[in-house]
């Protein structure tokens, strides 16, 4: 075994242990280094070998500490991961009277011919009424996906596996925001995909990155969330579209698009600026419920046949019986009518935050049901995870969006429409409360 692994693992038994305590600081890699009587970069191997085990946080600036929390994974934000009694970090819509709203559709399928249908195997393709539904659906006004071109997965998730896997093979790289989704980062890893983080500013990913990181070694394809960005809920301007459009176009290289909440707001996606490369990712998820539920993916010219052989390779096709719901859903106008509730209920949420916590620094859209919020010294993310967990409320740490793993934000994201709306404001006023006080 590696020397560096071999101290690693003593620093692991003894965090393990409690002799190195949840929050405690590593001393600097120089100092660290002296005292073991090895070389700076053996110290810099163990650093980084304890925080891709999750058993420790580096911070820009501040140093390396004991992480004071579970590491964050994508699975906590698609389902339970914990028993808090409030989740924060589970963050699926639910209008008022939606499964009243639901119902109606799904009658005729019970009928045994209608059900003998619905319960056959669906390919990528989808039907053909499946494929006019859900261009009519994504239509944007600049902007009018070709239904030939749309394929259906089992959710937006798998859409985006399917298409990342068609784009790029093992030991690619992708470019994505420096806070991404974190499932997307699972996905990579499990597709040999290397994630390599963009700049970024108030406007979204700055396209002088882009070219950058493309220098450095080629970029086999971009994942972008242009509307409503998990975590940090911005939306890139028209202006900064077309720059980037511009960029990829330039340089060849294929867009994933994710607009899982881009029903919240009104805008045209990149794809309108770059049709031939950009593969717009949307499902049923958020707009309508987890439970029942299609994903999308909407492609360019020449595409289909690669994109639905990695949807039938990976097993993601979408099923018929939820299949044939969402088009009725679509046709008859719930969904429509779900999102109109749902985008009311995400304005009244925010404005529970705006007043829960004024007296900090949060960053949020009027629209989105998700905010981040930067955290008041000394709280570091792990650290007021923990703290958060202790009062029965769970959130979700920065880290857990983090492409780098050594430039970790002291932030946390609070996802606002799992709770109920007076769930929510009591635990966004016990939150306020543990970020007065002190760690």
């Amino acid at each position: 075994m590696d020397d560096y692994r071999r101290i690693a693992d003593r620093l692991a038994d003894e965090i393990t242990a409690g002799r190195l305590k949840p929050g405690e600081r590593l001393p600097p890699q120089r100092l660290f280094a002296r005292r073991r009587g090895i070389a700076g970069s053996t110290a810099g191997r163990v650093y980084a070998e304890l925080v891709r085990r999750g058993l420790v946080v580096g911070e820009v600036g501040r140093g390396t500490f004991v992480r004071a929390a579970p590491e964050a994974t994508g699975r906590a934000l698609v389902e339970a991961a914990t028993a808090a009694p409030v989740n924060l970090e589970l963050n699926y819509p639910s209008a008022p009277g939606q499964s009243e709203l639901l119902a109606p559709a799904l009658a005729p399928l019970q009928r045994p011919d209608v059900l003998t249908e619905a319960l056959r195997p669906s390919p990528a393709t989808g039907t053909p009424a499946a494929r006019a539904a859900a261009a009519a659906l994504l239509a944007t006004p600049d902007w009018h996906p070709a239904p030939e071109r749309i394929l259906f997965t089992g959710n937006a998730r798998q859409a985006v596996a399917a298409t990342l896997a068609s784009l790029v093979r093992p030991g690619g790289r992708v470019g994505v925001e420096a806070l991404t989704y974190p499932v997307v980062k699972e996905i990579a890893a499990r597709l040999g995909i290397t994630l390599v983080p963009l700049a970024t500013d108030e406007q979204g990913p700055r396209p002088e990155s882009v070219a950058a990181a493309h220098r450095g070694a080629p970029l086999a394809a971009l994942y972008l969330q242009p509307t409503l960005h998990n975590p940090t809920s911005l939306t890139t301007g028209p202006a900064r579209r077309r720059l980037l459009a511009r960029t990829a176009l330039d340089l060849d290289i294929p867009v994933v698009e994710d607009r899982i909440w881009s029903f919240l707001t009104d805008d045209d996606p990149l794809a309108a600026h770059a049709p031939g490369l950009t593969h717009v990712v949307d499902g049923l998820s958020k707009r309508v419920a987890p439970g029942l539920t299609v994903g999308f993916v909407a492609v360019p010219e020449g595409r289909v046949e690669t994109v639905a052989a990695a949807v039938r390779s990976g097993g993601w096709s979408a099923g018929r019986f939820a299949l044939e719901a969402a088009v009725r859903w679509i046709e008859e106008g719930t969904v429509r009518r779900l999102v109109t509730a749902k985008r009311a209920d995400a304005a009244r949420r925010q404005r529970v935050v705006a007043e829960e916590l004024r007296d900090f620094t949060v960053r949020s859209d009027p629209n989105a049901y998700f905010v981040w919020w930067e955290l008041p010294a000394p709280w570091r993310a792990d650290t007021f995870t923990a703290a958060a967990a202790a009062h029965g409320i769970a959130v979700t740490p920065g880290p857990a969006f983090a492409v780098d793993p050594h430039r970790t934000p002291d932030a946390v994201r609070l996802g606002l429409a799992s709770a109920p709306e007076p769930d929510l404001r009591r635990a966004l006023r016990t939150l306020a409360g543990v970020a007065r006080g002190t760690p």
